[in-house]
């Protein structure tokens, strides 16, 4: 399949899911009854303080980790109720991860880098037209054979979204994608989000704590305390800084608004 074709529209979907983890004699609650569905072609945006829970919820949806309690559905399928090795088969074919950390491996060109993913299924790639076309679009056609300590900080994080693309996957989740580069590069790296979803309708998870990042996104879900608190559309918002306005007001208040569907 050509990279610049569009992929089957993927739905994600959470049902009164929540987490808990043991800390010594006490349990602690990261997530507590979340529900969120998130359109098929859609790109949202999870914003919360340190310890709200947004990427507890990111590992959640793309089964990192399992709920305590509830279900995560992609594409219908509830990956909660999957064996380990099932789980990982399915990621591997249906879901790309993003993470600030741009988890290179040190001792492979970028090329390799991006096809780990099938190396790891005992897979090549069939068309090696392919990874140029991926590698094109990303602007690290150039790049291909030099190592990670050769490429800008930029040039990083676009192999690693070249390599959670690799498997063509339709679901993207990225947990602060450019939380390690400069405003500039960081741009760069949203605008190519922007367009992976409209271009291509892959469906988007981003978490991010930046107004300036989250304004590329349609949605907005914002997390207090484990819980969803509000949900709101960046077309409702004329800049970053209205966005962040409103975001800092719902962090504020003490009332819990019932969050809009996407």
């Amino acid at each position: 399949m050509s990279f610049s074709e569009t992929v089957r529209p993927t739905t994600a979907t959470v049902q009164s899911i929540s987490k808990t983890y043991r800390q010594g004699s006490r349990s602690v609650d990261a997530l507590r009854d979340v529900s969120l569905n998130v359109e098929a072609g859609s790109f949202v945006a999870v914003m919360g303080a340190s310890g709200s829970g947004k990427s507890t919820l990111l590992h959640l949806m793309s089964g990192l980790t399992r709920p305590t309690t509830g279900s995560v559905l992609i594409e219908g399928q509830n990956i909660a109720e999957l064996s380990d090795y099932e789980l990982t088969c399915f990621r591997r074919r249906r879901i790309g991860l993003v993470f600030q950390a741009f988890n290179l491996v040190p001792s492979l060109s970028a090329r390799d880098n991006i096809l780990f993913p099938l190396y790891a299924a005992g897979e090549s790639l069939a068309n090696d037209s392919d990874l140029q076309e991926l590698a094109l679009q990303l602007g690290i056609e150039d790049r291909l054979h030099h190592r990670p300590d050769a490429l800008s900080g930029g040039e990083q994080q676009r192999v690693a979204i070249a390599r959670s693309l690799i498997t063509n996957p339709a679901i993207v989740f990225a947990d602060e994608p450019t939380g390690s580069l400069d405003s500039v590069t960081g741009d760069s790296i949203c605008k190519l989000l922007r367009n992976l979803c409209d271009q291509q309708q892959r469906t988007i998870v981003m978490v991010t704590h930046e107004p300036s990042v989250a304004i590329w996104a349609d949605s907005v879900v914002v997390l207090k305390d484990g819980q969803i608190v509000n949900q709101f559309l960046t077309k409702e918002c004329t800049n970053a800084q209205s966005l962040a306005a409103r975001y800092q007001q719902i962090v504020s208040s003490d009332a819990q608004e019932v969050p809009l569907s996407t």
